[in-house]
Protein backbone atom coordinates (compact mmCIF):
# COMPACT_ATOMS: atom_id res chain seq x y z
CA UNK A 1 0.00 0.00 0.00
CA UNK A 2 1.15 3.15 -1.08
CA UNK A 3 1.19 6.03 1.82
CA UNK A 4 0.37 9.33 0.35
CA UNK A 5 0.05 12.79 1.09
CA UNK A 6 -3.10 15.89 -0.11
CA UNK A 7 -2.49 17.91 -2.83
CA UNK A 8 -3.90 20.97 -0.48
CA UNK A 9 -1.03 19.95 2.05
CA UNK A 10 1.88 19.67 -0.12
CA UNK A 11 0.50 22.83 -1.98
CA UNK A 12 0.87 24.82 1.49
CA UNK A 13 4.52 23.32 1.58
CA UNK A 14 5.64 24.70 -1.78
CA UNK A 15 4.34 27.57 -0.96
CA UNK A 16 6.22 27.99 2.11
CA UNK A 17 9.15 27.02 0.03
CA UNK A 18 8.21 30.02 -2.48
CA UNK A 19 7.92 32.16 0.71
CA UNK A 20 11.48 31.83 1.39
CA UNK A 21 12.90 32.50 -1.64
CA UNK A 22 13.08 29.05 -3.33
CA UNK A 23 12.55 28.72 -6.92
CA UNK A 24 9.38 26.33 -6.88
CA UNK A 25 8.76 25.53 -10.37
CA UNK A 26 12.26 24.16 -10.69
CA UNK A 27 11.68 22.48 -7.09
CA UNK A 28 8.18 20.63 -8.43
CA UNK A 29 9.96 19.68 -11.51
CA UNK A 30 13.32 18.18 -9.64
CA UNK A 31 10.73 16.55 -7.75
CA UNK A 32 8.75 15.13 -10.63
CA UNK A 33 5.81 16.89 -9.65
CA UNK A 34 3.26 18.44 -11.97
CA UNK A 35 2.20 21.90 -10.68
CA UNK A 36 -1.56 21.56 -12.07
CA UNK A 37 -1.73 18.47 -9.71
CA UNK A 38 -1.61 20.75 -6.81
CA UNK A 39 -4.43 22.18 -7.30
CA UNK A 40 -6.64 18.81 -7.80
CA UNK A 41 -7.75 18.03 -4.50
CA UNK A 42 -8.47 14.31 -5.54
CA UNK A 43 -4.49 13.93 -5.74
CA UNK A 44 -1.97 12.55 -3.55
CA UNK A 45 1.54 12.36 -3.76
CA UNK A 46 3.90 9.86 -2.48
CA UNK A 47 5.75 9.70 0.95
CA UNK A 48 9.24 9.44 -0.37
CA UNK A 49 8.23 11.71 -3.16
CA UNK A 50 7.70 14.58 -0.48
CA UNK A 51 10.70 13.71 0.93
CA UNK A 52 12.66 14.71 -1.97
CA UNK A 53 10.80 18.19 -2.05
CA UNK A 54 11.97 18.88 1.54
CA UNK A 55 15.72 17.52 0.81
CA UNK A 56 15.93 19.39 -2.27
CA UNK A 57 14.61 22.89 -0.23
CA UNK A 58 16.77 22.42 2.10
CA UNK A 59 19.81 21.56 -0.06
CA UNK A 60 19.01 24.84 -2.57
CA UNK A 61 17.84 27.39 0.46
CA UNK A 62 21.09 26.25 2.27
CA UNK A 63 18.94 26.32 4.94
CA UNK A 64 19.29 23.58 7.71
CA UNK A 65 16.72 25.13 9.53
CA UNK A 66 14.28 25.80 6.65
CA UNK A 67 10.56 25.59 8.01
CA UNK A 68 11.73 25.54 11.85
CA UNK A 69 9.41 29.20 12.26
CA UNK A 70 6.11 29.12 13.96
CA UNK A 71 4.40 31.84 12.24
CA UNK A 72 5.49 30.43 8.89
CA UNK A 73 3.81 27.41 10.04
CA UNK A 74 0.81 29.13 11.32
CA UNK A 75 0.63 31.11 8.07
CA UNK A 76 1.25 27.74 5.66
CA UNK A 77 0.49 24.80 7.31
CA UNK A 78 -2.85 23.58 5.46
CA UNK A 79 -5.13 21.05 7.67
CA UNK A 80 -8.45 21.53 5.07
CA UNK A 81 -11.58 20.27 6.59
CA UNK A 82 -9.95 18.38 9.26
CA UNK A 83 -9.33 22.37 10.82
CA UNK A 84 -13.24 22.33 11.21
CA UNK A 85 -12.98 19.42 14.01
CA UNK A 86 -10.29 20.62 15.59
CA UNK A 87 -12.12 24.03 16.43
CA UNK A 88 -15.30 22.76 17.30
CA UNK A 89 -13.62 20.40 19.52
CA UNK A 90 -14.04 20.62 23.18
CA UNK A 91 -10.34 21.39 24.67
CA UNK A 92 -7.08 21.32 23.50
CA UNK A 93 -6.46 17.74 24.33
CA UNK A 94 -9.45 16.40 22.30
CA UNK A 95 -9.08 18.80 18.92
CA UNK A 96 -5.05 17.16 19.18
CA UNK A 97 -6.30 13.32 19.13
CA UNK A 98 -8.96 14.49 16.73
CA UNK A 99 -6.15 15.70 14.23
CA UNK A 100 -4.94 12.20 15.14
CA UNK A 101 -8.05 10.96 14.38
CA UNK A 102 -8.71 12.18 11.13
CA UNK A 103 -5.15 12.55 9.59
CA UNK A 104 -5.38 10.13 7.22
CA UNK A 105 -7.30 12.83 5.12
CA UNK A 106 -4.38 15.05 5.14
CA UNK A 107 -1.67 12.33 4.95
CA UNK A 108 -1.73 8.29 5.47
CA UNK A 109 1.84 8.81 5.65
CA UNK A 110 1.78 10.28 8.91
CA UNK A 111 1.25 8.99 12.16
CA UNK A 112 0.10 10.72 15.16
CA UNK A 113 0.55 9.32 19.26
CA UNK A 114 -0.36 10.67 22.62
CA UNK A 115 1.05 9.30 25.55
CA UNK A 116 0.53 10.93 29.18
CA UNK A 117 2.61 11.14 32.03
CA UNK A 118 2.45 13.39 35.24
CA UNK A 119 4.03 16.81 33.37
CA UNK A 120 1.08 16.50 30.93
CA UNK A 121 1.00 14.86 27.63
CA UNK A 122 3.35 14.11 25.25
CA UNK A 123 1.77 14.56 21.23
CA UNK A 124 4.26 12.88 18.61
CA UNK A 125 4.18 13.02 14.59
CA UNK A 126 5.78 10.15 12.70
CA UNK A 127 6.11 8.83 9.11
CA UNK A 128 6.05 4.93 7.57
CA UNK A 129 5.58 3.92 4.40
CA UNK A 130 8.69 5.45 3.41
CA UNK A 131 11.43 3.76 1.56
CA UNK A 132 14.52 6.81 2.24
CA UNK A 133 15.16 8.84 5.31
CA UNK A 134 13.25 11.43 5.87
CA UNK A 135 14.93 15.00 6.13
CA UNK A 136 14.99 16.02 9.74
CA UNK A 137 13.63 19.49 8.57
CA UNK A 138 10.51 17.83 7.50
CA UNK A 139 10.16 15.92 10.94
CA UNK A 140 11.19 19.12 13.00
CA UNK A 141 8.57 21.03 11.17
CA UNK A 142 5.64 18.97 12.80
CA UNK A 143 6.92 19.27 15.94
CA UNK A 144 6.39 23.63 14.80
CA UNK A 145 3.70 22.79 13.60
CA UNK A 146 1.63 21.49 16.79
CA UNK A 147 3.07 24.20 18.79
CA UNK A 148 1.37 26.88 16.26
CA UNK A 149 -2.00 24.77 15.56
CA UNK A 150 -1.91 24.23 19.85
CA UNK A 151 -1.84 28.67 19.75
CA UNK A 152 -4.47 28.53 16.74
CA UNK A 153 -6.81 26.67 18.11
CA UNK A 154 -6.60 28.05 22.22
CA UNK A 155 -5.88 31.80 21.12
CA UNK A 156 -3.24 31.55 23.66
CA UNK A 157 0.23 31.47 23.55
CA UNK A 158 0.78 27.89 24.39
CA UNK A 159 4.17 26.86 25.53
CA UNK A 160 6.06 23.64 25.16
CA UNK A 161 7.47 21.77 28.03
CA UNK A 162 10.25 19.85 26.22
CA UNK A 163 10.70 18.71 22.53
CA UNK A 164 12.15 15.00 21.77
CA UNK A 165 14.02 14.56 18.20
CA UNK A 166 14.38 11.25 16.68
CA UNK A 167 17.53 12.50 14.64
CA UNK A 168 20.93 13.85 15.75
CA UNK A 169 21.31 17.00 17.29
CA UNK A 170 21.98 19.09 14.64
CA UNK A 171 25.30 21.82 14.43
CA UNK A 172 23.46 25.10 14.88
CA UNK A 173 20.52 24.75 17.98
CA UNK A 174 20.14 28.20 17.98
CA UNK A 175 16.67 27.80 15.36
CA UNK A 176 15.64 25.24 17.41
CA UNK A 177 15.63 27.03 20.71
CA UNK A 178 14.56 29.93 19.16
CA UNK A 179 11.18 28.03 17.56
CA UNK A 180 10.64 26.26 21.22
CA UNK A 181 12.04 27.99 23.86
CA UNK A 182 12.44 24.88 26.23
CA UNK A 183 14.78 21.91 26.85
CA UNK A 184 15.05 19.91 23.83
CA UNK A 185 16.73 16.57 23.21
CA UNK A 186 18.05 14.74 20.22
CA UNK A 187 18.40 11.13 19.19
CA UNK A 188 15.79 10.06 20.93
CA UNK A 189 13.07 6.92 20.26
CA UNK A 190 10.39 9.20 18.63
CA UNK A 191 9.74 12.58 17.87
CA UNK A 192 7.10 14.78 20.41
CA UNK A 193 6.41 17.44 21.89
CA UNK A 194 5.41 18.03 25.43
CA UNK A 195 2.63 20.21 26.77
CA UNK A 196 1.05 20.88 30.14
CA UNK A 197 -1.79 19.11 31.51
CA UNK A 198 -3.10 22.30 31.90
CA UNK A 199 -2.62 23.74 28.48
CA UNK A 200 -4.19 20.14 27.10
CA UNK A 201 -7.29 20.60 29.25
CA UNK A 202 -7.86 24.28 27.75
CA UNK A 203 -11.18 25.27 26.72
CA UNK A 204 -11.41 25.94 22.99
CA UNK A 205 -13.56 29.81 22.30
CA UNK A 206 -14.88 28.16 19.13
CA UNK A 207 -15.59 24.89 20.26
CA UNK A 208 -19.29 23.29 19.49
CA UNK A 209 -20.79 20.24 20.65
CA UNK A 210 -23.22 20.45 17.50
CA UNK A 211 -20.66 21.15 14.67
CA UNK A 212 -18.34 18.93 16.07
CA UNK A 213 -20.73 16.42 15.62
CA UNK A 214 -21.74 17.71 11.84
CA UNK A 215 -18.02 18.03 10.76
CA UNK A 216 -17.38 14.37 12.42
CA UNK A 217 -19.72 12.70 10.14
CA UNK A 218 -18.15 14.31 7.12
CA UNK A 219 -14.84 13.85 8.15
CA UNK A 220 -15.88 9.99 8.36
CA UNK A 221 -17.61 10.31 4.57
CA UNK A 222 -14.45 11.25 3.08
CA UNK A 223 -12.53 8.46 5.38
CA UNK A 224 -14.87 6.21 3.68
CA UNK A 225 -14.36 7.48 -0.06
CA UNK A 226 -10.43 8.09 0.47
CA UNK A 227 -10.35 4.09 1.82
CA UNK A 228 -11.29 1.28 -0.87
CA UNK A 229 -10.81 -1.39 1.74
CA UNK A 230 -12.44 -0.73 4.90
CA UNK A 231 -11.67 -4.38 6.53
CA UNK A 232 -8.41 -4.40 5.26
CA UNK A 233 -7.21 -1.07 6.47
CA UNK A 234 -8.37 -1.31 9.80
CA UNK A 235 -6.23 -5.01 9.89
CA UNK A 236 -3.85 -2.98 8.49
CA UNK A 237 -3.70 -0.39 11.53
CA UNK A 238 -4.40 -3.17 14.15
CA UNK A 239 -1.58 -5.18 12.84
CA UNK A 240 0.64 -2.08 12.99
CA UNK A 241 0.05 -0.79 16.21
CA UNK A 242 0.94 -4.31 18.13
CA UNK A 243 3.74 -5.83 15.75
CA UNK A 244 6.25 -4.85 17.50
CA UNK A 245 5.28 -7.10 20.71
CA UNK A 246 5.49 -10.17 18.82
CA UNK A 247 3.56 -11.70 15.60
CA UNK A 248 0.33 -10.93 15.78
CA UNK A 249 -2.67 -13.85 15.24
CA UNK A 250 -5.96 -13.28 13.45
CA UNK A 251 -8.44 -14.13 15.77
CA UNK A 252 -6.53 -11.25 18.27
CA UNK A 253 -7.04 -8.69 15.68
CA UNK A 254 -10.97 -9.67 15.12
CA UNK A 255 -11.16 -9.16 18.53
CA UNK A 256 -9.92 -6.00 18.84
CA UNK A 257 -12.17 -4.85 15.90
CA UNK A 258 -14.94 -6.39 17.71
CA UNK A 259 -15.58 -9.06 15.19
CA UNK A 260 -15.58 -12.94 14.69
CA UNK A 261 -12.37 -14.29 13.75
CA UNK A 262 -14.72 -16.30 10.78
CA UNK A 263 -16.66 -12.84 10.05
CA UNK A 264 -12.76 -11.37 9.68
CA UNK A 265 -11.28 -13.96 7.28
CA UNK A 266 -15.11 -13.44 5.20
CA UNK A 267 -14.76 -9.86 4.71
CA UNK A 268 -10.72 -9.84 3.84
CA UNK A 269 -11.43 -12.70 1.34
CA UNK A 270 -14.51 -10.34 -0.09
CA UNK A 271 -11.96 -7.45 -0.71
CA UNK A 272 -9.62 -10.14 -2.32
CA UNK A 273 -6.60 -10.35 0.63
CA UNK A 274 -5.73 -12.07 3.27
CA UNK A 275 -4.72 -12.11 6.97
CA UNK A 276 -1.10 -13.07 5.83
CA UNK A 277 -1.47 -10.64 3.17
CA UNK A 278 -1.79 -7.68 5.25
CA UNK A 279 0.98 -9.04 7.73
CA UNK A 280 3.31 -9.34 5.31
CA UNK A 281 2.67 -6.11 3.81
CA UNK A 282 2.61 -4.52 7.00
CA UNK A 283 5.68 -5.79 7.69
CA UNK A 284 7.44 -4.85 4.10
CA UNK A 285 6.44 -1.48 4.76
CA UNK A 286 8.29 -0.94 7.96
CA UNK A 287 11.50 -2.82 6.78
CA UNK A 288 11.93 -0.73 4.52
CA UNK A 289 11.39 2.32 6.75
CA UNK A 290 13.39 0.81 9.20
CA UNK A 291 16.19 -0.50 6.86
CA UNK A 292 16.11 3.37 5.76
CA UNK A 293 17.35 4.33 9.35
CA UNK A 294 21.21 3.35 9.97
CA UNK A 295 20.57 3.76 13.45
CA UNK A 296 18.35 0.65 13.64
CA UNK A 297 20.72 -3.29 13.89
CA UNK A 298 18.76 -5.67 12.08
CA UNK A 299 18.36 -7.58 15.59
CA UNK A 300 16.04 -4.65 16.25
CA UNK A 301 14.32 -4.76 13.21
CA UNK A 302 13.44 -7.96 12.72
CA UNK A 303 12.61 -8.11 17.08
CA UNK A 304 10.13 -4.72 16.21
CA UNK A 305 8.77 -6.53 13.34
CA UNK A 306 7.59 -9.52 15.26
CA UNK A 307 9.93 -11.98 14.26
CA UNK A 308 11.01 -15.01 16.95
CA UNK A 309 14.63 -14.75 15.53
CA UNK A 310 16.75 -12.83 12.72
CA UNK A 311 17.03 -16.22 10.44
CA UNK A 312 12.78 -15.81 10.25
CA UNK A 313 13.39 -12.00 9.58
CA UNK A 314 16.64 -12.91 6.99
CA UNK A 315 14.45 -15.32 4.92
CA UNK A 316 11.46 -13.02 5.05
CA UNK A 317 13.72 -10.24 3.34
CA UNK A 318 14.99 -12.52 1.03
CA UNK A 319 11.29 -13.23 -0.03
CA UNK A 320 10.70 -9.93 -0.49
CA UNK A 321 13.57 -8.39 -1.68
CA UNK A 322 15.20 -10.99 -3.25
CA UNK A 323 18.52 -9.74 -1.32
CA UNK A 324 19.50 -9.77 2.17
CA UNK A 325 18.20 -7.44 4.60
CA UNK A 326 22.33 -5.61 5.36
CA UNK A 327 22.36 -5.83 0.90
CA UNK A 328 18.67 -3.96 0.74
CA UNK A 329 20.17 -1.47 3.07
CA UNK A 330 23.72 -0.85 1.45
CA UNK A 331 21.54 -0.67 -1.64
CA UNK A 332 19.29 2.10 -0.10
CA UNK A 333 22.79 3.99 0.75
CA UNK A 334 23.56 3.92 -2.99
CA UNK A 335 20.54 5.17 -4.28
CA UNK A 336 20.75 7.82 -1.19
CA UNK A 337 23.67 8.63 -2.92
CA UNK A 338 23.04 8.66 -6.32
CA UNK A 339 20.27 11.02 -5.63
CA UNK A 340 22.51 13.60 -3.99
CA UNK A 341 24.48 13.54 -7.02
CA UNK A 342 21.54 14.19 -9.27
CA UNK A 343 20.05 16.75 -7.18
CA UNK A 344 23.78 18.54 -7.12
CA UNK A 345 23.93 18.58 -10.91
CA UNK A 346 20.51 19.91 -11.13
CA UNK A 347 21.38 22.32 -8.68
CA UNK A 348 24.29 23.48 -10.80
Amino acid sequence: MKRTSSSFWVKGLVEMFASQGINTERLLMAANIQPADLLNPSTRFGVDQISRLWGLAVEWSGNQALGLDVQLASRYGCFDAVAHVMISSPNLVSALDNLGRYLVLISDATTYGRRQESAGSWVSLGHTGNAVRIPPQRTAYGMVLLLALSRWLTHLEVQALAVNFSFPQPADLLPYRTAFQCPLRFDQERTEVLFSAQDMALLLPTRNQALLDLHARYMQEQINVLVDAPASQRVREEVSRCIDKGEPLRHVIAAKLSISDRTLQRRLQAENTSFQQLLDSVRIELTKKYLADERCSLQEIASSLGFVDDSNFYRACKRWFGVSPGQYRKNLALKYKSDSHESNSAKQ
